[in-house]
């Protein structure tokens, strides 16, 4: 039916929209997108341990031109939407320190200690007792000599900004850098004010292409089993539909599971810290190879089905406002990776610093998780640097997709089950109409 078809904006990667606010947002500041407004803000509130207190309901409405009537609201939403503290520099400099790639999950309770500065007086009683800070302590306390820390140094000279996104590099503050990636001048010290420099000729290191190597052998980049084929003239059922996305759901849960198993970091964690993984990031893997190594199918052969299913009024009235949200945001970044053209190394790379997520609830081993998750980036970065010379920008382009994917899959978990069918015919028929018009 072309009454679906979902129209994405020519600009829609250069007009992305604040999550907190709606005011233009200018990169992935602290794990989400955001406006400098409200990146700064958040930063004020939690470097000098703001209480706020709101005088109506603690439900105000965020725009660009109310965000600064309550700040308690403000700093509420900041936190629910996934703003991570923890990525704040200690010295209270310039520049991140982000501990997870995308935006980061934390309770009820723990946003109340927040919001009423009561773990802000557990943190100070923790230092009083016990001096020094880790480094995974959130707060802007300087060193003893009260000048940044060589960590915090080490994190401001990998400052760098492309294209208005702030680069990931800042995650890996006070890691020593092996010397293989000490010879990247040119994106550590890139100004964004200034022209990119001309790339540098460079090999690929022996050890990361071995890597990257198992990562992909890892991979089952066989076509999908689960049947799409429909007769012409027959009419898919709501049911119908809904019974075949849930056969590939598990296909490609299936597949996620032996993928596990064949990892090259496999003895290297738990099961029970696999499973905590799993649990936590199957949807977003799911979401990410059927967007990449199984688009062809998805977006062909499921697109085919879809087309042949013609929901009633009461869906079409029925659907909700976060149903086209989750519409909106898949359409750009199917477009974002049709762009692209991702490669099945950085796929694979992708996944692997996706699903090697320290921040998840329940890890027994978070730190050794952190040093696998710091690997496979610098290992993806060094590929995409090697294997596409003249696209200075792509390294930050493929990390900015995924906390976007996190999001969606977050947003996901909260469309009715019933509205799904109608959330996929829209998506692929958008998709495929506009990527046949190129």
């Amino acid at each position: 039916m072309e009454t679906w078809e979902v129209s994405v904006p020519d600009d829609r990667a250069e007009q992305r929209t604040c999550l907190i606010c709606g005011d233009r947002a200018t990169g992935l500041h602290y794990g989400i997108i955001s406006c400098e407004g409200c990146k700064g803000f958040f930063k004020r509130s939690i470097c000098n341990k703001r209480v706020y207190r709101c005088s109506r309901d603690k439900n105000c409405v965020m725009s660009r031109k109310q965000r600064n009537r309550c700040q308690y609201c403000r700093l509420l939403k900041c936190l629910q939407m996934g703003m991570n503290r923890k990525a704040i520099r200690e010295d209270g400099m310039p520049g991140g320190r982000n501990k997870s790639i995308g935006p980061v999950q934390i309770s009820e309770e723990e946003i109340e200690r927040i919001m009423s500065g009561q773990e802000f007086e557990e943190e100070a009683n923790h230092w009083s007792n016990h001096g020094d800070s880790d480094h995974s302590s959130p707060g802007n306390r300087a060193s003893e000599s009260n000048q940044p820390s060589p960590g915090s140094t080490l994190s401001s000279s990998r400052s760098v900004e492309l294209n208005g996104f702030m680069a990931f590099r800042e995650q890996y503050m006070g890691m020593s850098v092996p010397p293989h990636y000490q010879y990247i001048p040119h994106l550590l010290s890139y100004s964004a004010h200034s022209p990119l420099l001309p790339p540098q000729a460079r090999s690929l290191d022996p050890q990361s292409y071995s890597l990257i190597h198992q990562l992909v052998s890892a991979e089952d980049l066989e076509p999908l089993g689960t049947p799409m084929l429909i007769e012409d003239g027959y009419a898919v059922t709501q049911a119908e539909l809904f019974a075949l996305l849930c056969r590939l759901a598990d296909e490609l849960l299936f597949r996620q599971i032996a993928w596990i198993k064949k990892l090259p970091f496999f003895c290297e964690l738990s099961i029970k810290d696999y499973t905590c993984l799993l649990s936590s990031t199957w949807q977003e893997l799911i979401l990410l190879s059927s967007l990449t190594v199984y688009s062809k199918q998805i977006f062909g052969e499921l697109a085919d089905v879809t087309a042949k299913y013609s929901p009633s009024d009461e869906e079409l009235h029925r659907f909700s406002d976060e149903g086209m949200e989750v519409i909106e945001r898949l359409i750009y970044l199917y477009h974002k990776f049709h762009q692209l053209k991702v490669s099945n190394e950085e796929y694979a790379c992708m996944k692997a610093i996706n699903f090697l997520n320290q921040d998840i609830r329940g890890l027994t081993s978070a730190s050794q998780l952190e040093q696998l998750n710091k690997r496979y980036w610098y290992i993806c970065q060094d590929f995409t640097e090697y294997k596409y010379t003249h696209q200075p920008n792509r390294f930050p382009d493929l990390m900015m997709c995924l906390p976007e994917i996190r999001y969606i899959a977050g947003k996901m978990v909260n469309v009715p089950l019933e509205q799904l069918p109608l959330l996929f015919k829209v998506v692929l028929h958008s998709c495929k109409t506009s990527v046949g018009k190129e």
